[in-house]
């Protein structure tokens, strides 16, 4: 379905651009008055309307930010060639007037607003000149209604910031919506796949756990056979650990008790907790709170949302690096900062935080970000991540701030 839709839009394009061609072929050959002269404004004619047309040809292949800055450029120049060529056609100044339109197909906010603003120095120059220099020989319908024209040019310009800025955020918030789908059905599956497959595999487990303690304690046993079982019974609690995860994100939660939860205590606690995880490898973990924050949730939630972060900043920092947490109140918002100076991710590895099977730890499962961003959720918090590969990484909490009048 996907390839369908693709190959629609590529022949939707293509068309399009077809059509375009050839208007700008009729405009160089049928009753052109410089054809019969074949002077440098014709050739220059001729030469921008084959430039322009390579460019729309190609762009579909070659997507990138230096051809779109090429395709306004040989664009700009067109319409502005054709304006001085002809300017017994008063309707290509209604082109100039909309150059900016072409960024407008690109969705690039820097693109846009850059040739918003040179199309309106290069309008001011042409104004001026046939203002001075030109005073209405070439140009009357604009000597004559001067300020008129500028007024046009100023409100057409307003309406294409218009639809800009309209179109733009509707992309901007269908995408975030498509993010929040997905990550919808990221969480429905694992869910579904928990509910599936835990139970019949929890079962067997425990029982090979049982008998392999069993054995541990036997004495018919040598001490490397013991090690052996001791092993053994260590992976298996890994197994099971990841089987519990699972099952905290497939496990309904209505049932869920949520309390007034005091951040500064939690934050204390977490941070008692985890700093001798830390001091494994050199890491001090830096605590400032500005002021008392409370939120409502299930206290045990968040903390285990507060560790999993906190431990992901430690794993990933450096020996002697300092994790920084700092928590206040913000309109309404208790925003909660874990700041490390570590490896720091891509964006790339940033948007795939939360997928089944995805981490950047050699034994990670995925899993933990999947519930921190779930438990998130749940208390209509979210969890935002800057960073930069080799800066470390910015993991900003954010949660609704309790009403303590009530």
């Amino acid at each position: 379905m996907k390839n369908k839709d693709n190959q629609i839009n590529q022949m939707l394009y293509h068309g399009t651009v077809l059509v375009v061609i050839a208007l700008m072929l009729l405009g160089l050959f049928a009753g052109n008055p410089l054809l019969h002269h074949l002077g440098l404004g014709y050739i220059t004619h001729g030469v921008l309307v084959f430039l322009l047309s390579i460019c729309l040809l190609i762009y579909p292949t070659y997507k990138s930010h230096f051809l779109r800055i090429i395709m306004i450029v040989v664009a700009s120049t067109y319409f502005y060639t054709i304006f001085f060529l002809y300017p017994n056609t008063w309707s290509n100044f209604i082109f100039l007037c909309f150059i900016p339109a072409i960024s407008i197909l690109f969705f690039d906010t820097k693109l846009f607003y850059l040739s918003l603003l040179l199309n309106t120095l290069l309008i001011i120059s042409l104004f001026s000149y046939i203002a001075i220099v030109d005073r209405g020989d070439l140009y009357p319908y604009i000597r004559e209604d001067l300020i008129g024209n500028i007024i046009n040019f100023l409100g057409s310009q307003a309406i294409l910031y218009f639809i800009f800025y309209i179109s733009y955020r509707r992309l901007k918030k269908q995408k975030l919506y498509y993010e929040q789908i997905k990550h919808s059905e990221r969480l429905r599956t694992t869910g579904q796949m928990a509910a599936a497959v835990a139970h019949e595999i929890r079962n067997p487990l425990t029982v090979v756990k049982g008998f392999l303690q069993i054995y541990e304690k036997d004495d018919t046993y040598n001490e490397n056979s013991k090690r052996h079982f001791s092993l053994m019974i260590n992976e298996l609690n890994t197994a099971e650990q990841v089987i519990s995860q699972y099952l905290s994100i497939a496990k309904p939660d209505k049932d869920t008790e949520t309390e007034l939860v005091n951040v500064t205590f939690v934050l204390q606690s977490v941070t008692d907790l985890l700093n001798t995880y830390g001091h494994f490898h050199d890491n001090k973990i830096v605590l400032s709170i500005v002021e008392d924050c409370y939120i409502v949730a299930n206290s045990m939630e968040f903390k285990q949302l507060l560790i999993n972060i906190i431990k992901n900043a430690i794993e990933a920092s450096k020996d002697g690096d300092s994790v920084v947490l700092t928590a206040e109140c913000k309109k309404g918002l208790v925003e909660i900062k874990v700041v490390d100076c570590g490896q720091g991710m891509s964006k790339e590895e940033i948007d795939s935080l939360g997928t089944p099977f995805y981490s950047l730890k050699s034994k990670g499962t995925g899993l933990g970000m999947m519930i921190c961003f779930n438990i998130a959720t749940k208390y209509k918090g979210t969890i935002h991540f800057e960073s930069e590969k080799g800066k470390g990484t910015t993991v900003t909490i954010r949660f609704p701030a309790a009403n303590m009048g009530k």
